[in-house]
């Protein structure tokens, strides 16, 4: 909701703003709304854009707008190399104000990625993974990966985490890391008993090529697949795809960029309908999630810009109650 009073001044939300704000299990909730109804006929998101820079960075901008909130805005991202020891994605978000068409905030948005995206992925195993977890397993060793650890273990029953990363040295300090800022028990581990004991696997990498083979998976297990968003890049094996039951968060974005999906499509390995549904389809109650327990699910979620625009419009809100 647009204050009155802040439309003639630019709301200028930080990073750490943005953790005060942005509460995991408010986003997941107000996800699962904006999901859940019939968001197409009410909002436009184009494909981002994508802008390769002389530096060897790229530059992409994702708008979206949503009829029924009201609400608009873009959320602006580089992923490059690191700068003076930075971060090599950086985010903001530009929100605007539908009735003037005129800059409401801008919002820091590293967090808000992260965190929206590991929401994404919490809504996603809620809806198709086992009712019996015990194991959470995560590959990957940055921001995602630890936004996943602290979403899905303030809201889901797991009582072990495992990690693996690229290096086991890397692996074991953010693990000692997150026990130490978060108070949350983690376990370096390797690729292969990652893959074996848990029952949701969460990829949170910029890895082109698999983290483990498929015939490691156990019946049951359940797959948030984050970390890749290029055609030619995939954090699992066409196995681990074919024997899956396969769900997207939208299917534009999944049959435009997605790797995981396309590369095994083109192998001839599994076809397009293999895709068996979308956020939205599982959500409104269209189609149905987790079939059995045996079953082993995956989620691909190559972002979209309508999850960037619910988490901005939700730490507005917060921050114009201040």
């Amino acid at each position: 909701m647009y204050r009155p009073e802040l439309a003639t001044r630019i709301c200028a939300i930080n990073e750490d703003q943005v953790r005060k704000y942005l509460e995991p299990r408010k986003l997941i909730q107000a996800l699962e709304v904006a999901f859940g109804r019939d968001f197409r006929n009410t909002v436009s998101a184009p494909p981002r854009m994508r802008l390769d820079l002389p530096s060897g960075a790229v530059f992409f901008t994702m708008p979206c707008h949503d009829a029924a909130i009201p609400a608009f805005g873009v959320k602006l991202v580089s992923i490059g190399e690191s700068v003076n020891g930075g971060d090599r994605v950086q985010a903001d978000y530009v929100l605007f104000n539908p009735a003037t068409r005129r800059i409401a905030a801008t919002i820091a948005a590293n967090y808000l990625t992260d965190i929206r995206t590991a929401a994404i992925s919490a809504i996603a195993t809620k809806l198709l993974a086992r009712d019996e977890l015990t194991t959470l397993g995560i590959y990957g060793t940055g921001r995602q990966a630890l936004a996943h650890i602290l979403v899905f273990s303030a809201i889901l029953p797991f009582t072990t985490i495992l990690c693996c990363g690229t290096q086991e040295q890397k692996t074991r300090a953010f693990a000692s890391r997150v026990g130490e800022e978060h108070a949350i028990e983690v376990q370096a581990t390797t690729a292969e008993e990652c893959a074996t004991r848990s029952d949701v696997l969460c990829t949170c990498t910029t890895s082109v090529r698999p983290l483990f083979k498929g015939s490691l998976l156990r019946p049951g297990t359940h797959l948030n697949l984050v970390g890749t968003f290029q055609r030619d890049a995939t954090e699992v094996d066409s196995e681990t795809v074919r024997r899956a039951r396969v769900v997207v968060d939208t299917y534009e974005g999944a049959f435009s960029e997605a790797g995981d999906i396309l590369m095994p499509i083109a192998q001839g390995i599994i076809r397009k309908e293999h895709v068996t549904a979308d956020l939205h389809e599982l959500l409104s109650g269209e189609k149905p999630g987790r079939q059995n327990s045996e079953e082993i699910t995956l989620f691909k979620s190559v972002g979209h810009a309508y999850e960037d625009l619910i988490a901005a419009n939700l730490v507005y809100e917060r921050a114009a109650e201040r």
